[in-house]
Order: structure tokens, then C-alpha cells, then sequence
């Protein structure tokens, strides 16, 4: 196969389109399935774009989430510093410390645990349709309902106390603008870390009934409970939090697949989580020489694996760029793949699940209130989604 020369990360989406993944990944998919890929620090590696290649990688233990070895694939996004994972940052190790860390955080996710925040979803989403309700006709669904459905959730299954919430919320998205000043970012990062500290502290000294007391009770230090605290609160929040944002914007698009929400909550939501893939890409290092699509990626060489592009993949699902909550899903990596795969997935999927039937139950006169061509769309973030969504149900 014929190297081509190295690009950055393809993130431009087409105008007028906005839930369709940037359309060079479609064409480099169906050209180069493993391109050459051109790194924001100077590093040259690899961009996987089908479904094939991307489960291969994610799961394929010769490649390495490794903090110390990564090159950041978009500008701004920060890593790349070649220094190994602070410990309790469980995303960015390998077997054995991840090996440790996830077991010790699945037996937090259990069945009674997951039912009771059912509930609390359920009860959460129901009082923010009262307050859209109480204020008038007109809301940003991202900033009534989106984002504090999931900002609740996660903290109460943490146990962070409600007085903090607000604040997590908004100092969560700082982090995740790759275009805010560094200074900010750190000084947010800090600010965060120093109450998650301080939480920690709390939990050892009374537990609690929440995850992170139940993580008090093991051998981790503050410091890894402090670390997988804000790992957990970032992962828990801003990702759900965009798909439903995200998701009630695709079905007012597409209104006549908006009853399908009631009918099958959970087909319509795998297929969102397939069709809108708001993670852009997550990336892996050859730990030695890997032969991979007939190219030889070398080790210390980085493999991005583009999301959206494995999920419109049409060789794994036919007429990829279709909202059809009827196509069969299984397979879809939104979740990503591999022993790295979302731990809080069922979690999401709740949320999802609840959230948008009764959003457009309790508002079935739901549309936006601009054209769709105004929504801002979050093009300079680490996760894709609306900055707003101005919808109204005035008769």
C-alpha cells in the first residue's frame, strides 16, 4: 500500500450537517483505512477509520493507553507531557494497575446501586421539566435539562454534596475547551482537585453509602481516590450530557422518529449513541512493531481510532449517516471496546433512556427556537455536542 502524507486529524464538519462525522474520514476510510496522521506536538503516527481496524486496535494488548507514551491527536487537548499517569488515573494505565483499579470500581457498580439511581434519574429528569415548565414556553435544553440530569447523578453516586454541584458543572466545561487560556484550565484542574481532596478526607473519616465511600474502605491512597474521583465526574458527566443534548436536537431534525423515543427507549438510544459518537477518537501506542492493515506501524508509534468513522462505517452498517432506531446496533464502539470499554456505559444508557421520553412526553409540542442552522455547535471541545439548544413549546 502507498503511504500518503501525513494529515491532522480531520474535526470540520460539513456546514448544514451537523450530525454527520467530517467527511474526510469517509473518503480515507474507503481509500486508506490506516492513513498517516500528523500529531499537534510534531509526532507522526496512524488514524484508524473503520470498524475493523478500530476494535482491532482498542483491543489488541500490544497497544497501550499509557500516559507517559501518548501523543494528544487534537490541539489543546493536553497529555503529551511524557510523564506517566498520575496514580487513581485509571484510563491512561495498562495491565496490571488498570487491571486493579477496574476491578475495584466494578464491584462499585453494583445492581442495587444502578436500581436505586434509576430512581433518582427518573426523579431528577421530573424536576427539571417542572422548572422548564415554571419559567415559560422557552428554555436552553442544555442548560436546563442536559446538563444537570447526568451533573446530579454522577455526583450523588459519588457523593458529592448538592451544594457543590453547580460549580463542578460549570468548572467541567473550562476543562473541556481545548480554545480556554492554559491558565484558566489549570487553575480550574486545582480548584477541582483540591475539593475532591477535601471529599476524599470526608469520606474516610465517615463513610458513606456511595461509591466513593465504598472506595474508602479499600487500600487506595487519597490520592488515587482523589484521581479516580475526578476521572469518574468528567467521564460521567459532559459525555451523557451531550448525547442528550445532542439526541433531542437529531429527533426534532427528524420528528417523525421522535414516537419510536416511547416505543423502544432502548433501541432509539444505541442507535444515537451509534449515529452521534460525540467522543471523537481515542488513541493507543505500539508497544512493538505491529502489522496492521498490510502498513507496519512501529513501536512507539501512536493509532488514533476515529469513533464517528467506525460508527459510520457502512461495511458494519448499511446507510451509516440514517437515524434508524430499527438497524441493528450491537457492535458500535460510542462505549469504546476492549478492556478500556466505558465503565459507567449502563449508567449512560439509563440516563438517555429516561430523559428523552420524558422530555418529549411532557412537551410534545418540543421544537427548536431558532433554525437549526444557528444552534452552536461544539466544534472547539474535547466532546461534540450543542453549546445551546433554544427550544420552545409555545402553542
Amino acid at each position: 500500500m502507498i503511504e500518503s502524507a501525513a494529515e491532522p486529524l480531520p474535526m470540520t464538519r460539513v456546514p448544514g450537517c451537523p450530525f454527520d462525522p467530517p467527511a474526510e474520514l469517509a473518503k480515507l476510510r474507503q481509500t486508506q483505512p490506516l492513513s498517516r496522521m500528523a500529531y499537534p506536538d510534531g509526532h507522526v503516527g496512524w488514524l484508524a477509520t473503520t470498524h475493523e481496524l478500530v476494535r482491532a486496535v482498542l483491543a489488541d494488548s500490544r497497544f497501550s493507553a499509557r500516559a507517559e507514551l501518548l501523543h494528544p491527536p487534537i490541539p489543546g487537548a493536553g497529555g503529551g507531557t511524557g510523564q506517566p499517569a498520575p496514580p487513581g488515573i485509571f484510563t491512561q494505565t495498562d495491565a496490571p494497575e488498570h487491571t486493579r483499579y477496574r476491578r475495584l470500581l466494578t464491584g462499585q457498580f453494583t445492581v442495587r446501586r444502578m436500581r436505586l439511581l434509576t430512581e433518582r434519574v427518573e426523579e431528577i429528569t421530573a424536576a427539571c421539566l417542572d422548572e422548564m415548565e415554571r419559567a415559560g414556553d422557552t428554555a436552553d435544553l442544555m442548560r436546563a435539562f442536559a446538563l444537570p440530569i447526568p451533573g446530579h447523578v454522577i455526583c450523588e453516586l459519588l457523593g458529592v454534596p448538592e451544594s457543590g454541584r453547580e460549580r463542578f458543572q460549570d468548572e467541567a466545561q473550562v476543562l473541556m475547551r481545548v480554545d480556554a487560556p492554559p491558565e484558566e484550565r489549570f487553575a480550574v484542574y486545582t480548584a477541582m482537585q483540591d475539593y475532591l481532596r477535601e471529599l476524599v478526607r470526608g469520606k474516610r473519616a465517615e463513610p458513606a453509602d456511595d461509591l466513593l465511600g465504598g472506595l474508602a474502605e479499600s487500600d487506595l491512597t487519597d490520592e488515587e481516590l482523589t484521581n479516580i474521583a475526578f476521572v469518574l465526574l468528567g467521564a460521567g458527566f459532559d459525555t451523557t450530557a451531550n448525547m442528550i443534548a445532542l439526541g433531542a436536537f437529531a429527533l426534532l431534525e427528524n420528528p417523525a422518529l421522535i414516537p419510536a423515543v416511547a416505543g423502544d427507549a432502548g433501541a432509539m438510544t444505541e442507535e444515537l449513541l451509534r449515529y452521534l459518537s460525540v467522543i471523537p477518537c481515542t488513541v493507543r501506542v505500539a508497544l512493538e512493531d505491529v502489522e496492521l492493515a498490510g502498513q507496519l506501524v512501529k513501536a512507539g508509534e501512536a493509532v488514533t481510532v476515529s469513533v464517528p468513522a467506525a460508527n459510520h462505517d457502512p461495511a458494519r452498517f448499511p446507510d451509516p449517516d440514517v437515524l434508524d432506531p430499527h438497524r441493528a446496533t450491537a457492535g458500535h464502539v460510542a462505549f469504546g471496546h476492549g478492556v478500556h470499554q466505558c465503565l459507567g456505559q449502563q449508567l449512560a444508557r439509563v440516563e438517555m433512556q429516561v430523559a428523552l421520553p420524558a422530555l418529549f412526553a411532557r412537551f410534545p409540542g418540543l421544537r427548536l427556537a431558532v433554525p437549526a442552522e444557528d444552534v452552536p455547535l461544539r466544534t472547539n471541545m474535547l466532546i461534540y455536542g450543542v453549546h445551546e439548544l433554544p427550544v420552545t413549546w409555545a402553542g
